[in-house]
């Protein structure tokens, strides 16, 4: 069953890099108390993903926060390692790079994807989701292979 608006973000833990190296982050760390913009990707370093989806974010991250948002989180079903490089590679220093390794907290929200026809297994859809104290208050999934409803620039709108 998909997470829908009004329903609260599933507990589970995941993992960000840091300084020292990969280190566990809980979903009541991430959005009990926040106002969380989060949105997922179906891959780091691929290319709507990087030419697209992260940049929009990237640089739209202050008037995001400026409009009462206390954290941009960027997931995909990647490892810690990957997430900490594209990250970086990215410029997005601005933004939480969530990686959601074994795909729990996308199995969760119900919005997994099939990519095993291009090689990438079980991933996670585009989608971007506001999140207020864990709980959902806009939804946005992408139907298609595009970045439209999810993006910097259409989430902006919702805030």
């Amino acid at each position: 069953m998909t997470i829908a608006v009004g329903d609260c973000i599933p507990s589970c833990t995941l993992s960000v890099m840091g300084d020292e190296g990969p280190g566990p982050v809980s979903t009541s760390d991430l959005f009990n108390g926040k106002k969380v913009l989060l949105f997922a990707v179906p891959g780091a370093f691929t290319p709507g993903c990087s030419m697209t989806h992260l940049p929009g974010y990237v640089v739209n991250a202050d008037t995001i926060k400026s409009k009462g948002v206390d954290s941009i989180v960027c997931m995909s079903v990647n490892d810690a390692f990957v997430m900490g490089a594209w990250g970086k590679a990215q410029n997005a220093d601005e933004i939480i790079m969530l990686a959601d390794g074994n795909g729990e907290l996308t199995a969760a929200l119900g919005l997994e994807l099939d990519g095993s026809g291009f090689g990438l297994g079980t991933r996670s859809q585009r989608f971007a989701m506001i999140v207020e104290d864990g709980k959902v208050t806009h939804l946005n999934i992408e139907e298609g292979p595009g970045v439209d409803v999810s993006s910097a620039e259409t989430m902006m709108g919702l805030l």
